[in-house]
């Protein structure tokens, strides 16, 4: 016997007595070993009984075991609820409670979906489902903080056909946090915190397109900062990033829902108008350069004035004309805004090229 290193014999010894028994008696027997007229068989079997029952009395296993799985289920970050077939409580760990406050072991029995509305003043905002894995995400406040939890369900199979459920609630705030905030770091302007080309032309081919299937009409407005580099070279970069900032501003002042507003480089900005036409659009590009002429931006050197110079171009024919070609349109409008004089608004009106 191995025992365990202390002197004492270990589980398996203790079984390897209590199989070597009724093997040695047989050998006994067999060789005529044993008293005449004598059975030996119950007796071994009643000796080897109390035996096993002596060596699983004697081990720690089944006694370690149940601390060990409550131990771990407690431990874990992750909150386990436990209901049954009747979506009724039956078990839930620590990190249940600091999900659930009045989770306590005085609720067992009763329906879950009925003390989660008690609990939060609100329905069960994802399905209990009964076969399979499903998986759903929600939003919990607790302690007057809102968490994003995902929640694992998970059927579980009983005695008798009966199933029960167990939810598992992963926290998920950060990650999602994290999420946003590279979705806006890809989609949003750094500086001036408006969408930046890469989310205007994702957005604004889906527009496009919609806008080409119902006949709407589509109108974009390219809009650029007069002698911008003037004001670098002059005041330095610092004061022409306010000035960026404040453009956009006084732009957003403007605009409506609806307007899809996004810079388009350097000190370039583009606006789509789906379902406003050529003459609309010119009526929004002519309040957006007056306004910023009337707005100057208050600097340490003075008040510094900013005006725009706007190119306005309208999807004349669907059957051929693309984004990018309406882009093109009214950026040679923009061209001419500028090649004018600036601070005007200038109209692309025709397939020839013909501005006005």
């Amino acid at each position: 016997m191995e025992g365990n290193g202390e002197g004492i014999p270990s589980t398996v010894d203790r079984v390897n007595v209590c199989q070597l028994v009724p093997m040695l008696t047989a050998f006994l027997y067999l060789n005529g070993l044993t008293p005449a007229g004598v059975d030996p068989v119950p007796m071994i079997l009643w000796l080897s009984s109390l035996l096993y029952l002596w060596a699983i009395n004697s081990s720690r296993l089944f006694r370690i075991m149940p601390i060990a799985k409550d131990t771990i289920y407690n431990s874990i970050n992750d909150g386990a609820i436990v209901l049954d077939e009747s979506y009724r409580l039956i078990e839930f760990n620590q990190a249940s409670k600091a999900m659930l406050p009045n989770l306590n072991k005085s609720m067992f029995g009763n329906n879950f979906v009925k003390f989660w509305k008690e609990q939060t003043g609100e329905a069960l905002p994802f399905k209990l489902v009964t076969d399979g894995i499903a998986t759903q995400e929600i939003k919990l406040c607790s302690e007057g903080m809102e968490r994003i939890y995902q929640v694992r369900i998970t059927s579980l199979d009983q005695a008798r056909n009966r199933k029960g459920l167990l939810l598992v609630f992963t926290d998920i705030t950060e990650i999602k946090r994290l999420q946003e905030k590279l979705e806006q770091q890809a989609y949003n302007d750094e500086l001036t915190k408006i969408y930046n080309r890469r989310a205007f032309i994702q957005q604004c081919e889906q527009d496009f397109e919609a806008a080409r299937e119902t006949g709407l009409p589509f109108t974009v407005l390219l809009m650029d900062i007069d002698y911008f580099k003037r004001v670098n070279d002059t005041y330095g970069h610092h004061v022409g990033d306010q000035l960026l900032v404040h453009v956009v501003k006084v732009c957003q002042t403007q605009l409506q829902e609806g307007h899809f507003f996004a810079r388009y480089g350097g000190e370039e900005f583009v606006i789509a108008l789906k379902g406003y036409k050529e003459a609309e659009g010119i009526t929004i590009a002519d309040r957006l350069r007056g306004a910023v002429e009337k707005a100057p931006l208050m600097t340490e050197a003075g008040n510094l004035s900013a005006t725009l110079s706007i190119g306005v171009a309208e999807v004349k024919d669907w059957t051929e004309e693309t984004l990018y070609q309406l882009l093109h349109k009214a950026d040679t409008a923009l061209y001419t805004a500028k090649e004018e004089g600036r601070n005007r608004v200038k109209v692309y009106v025709s397939s020839e090229g013909v501005v006005k």
